[in-house]
């Protein structure tokens, strides 16, 4: 199974994860999240399929967020205004965020991912 796996090459969660995959034998193609984010209909479908609230797909811990006011305005946003930022800015979302094809995952657990992709 080969996955998309946006990722920041700077930070050090995305190296650990791209290196548990290497480890796992996992096949993966790495998209520069800064470089090349997810456009909206891809963030849409990959929240759609993630089950999680659109909030956790923020990094909250990030410059761009502490920058845009986020954690005033995310609660007044539509739905559609959240994944515009996202879309906009690869800095904003959480990473690393993983296309799986039928499934995503967001930041990296290493028991999710296990259970995910073994």
């Amino acid at each position: 199974m080969a996955i998309t796996v946006y990722q920041y090459p700077q930070c050090s969660t995305c190296r650990k994860a791209l290196k548990w995959l290497d480890a796992k034998g996992v096949a993966y193609t790495a998209v520069h999240i800064v470089d090349a984010p997810p456009d909206v209909a891809t963030l849409r479908a990959l929240w759609e399929r993630s089950g999680l609230p659109l909030r956790r797909f923020f990094n909250t811990s990030g410059q761009s967020y502490r920058d845009g006011g986020f954690k005033e305005r995310l609660d007044a946003m539509s739905d559609d205004d959240c994944l515009a930022a996202l879309a906009a800015d690869g800095k904003l979302i959480k990473r690393p965020l993983v296309d799986g094809g039928a499934f995503t995952l967001v930041g990296f657990k290493e028991p999710e991912w296990a259970d995910r992709l073994g």
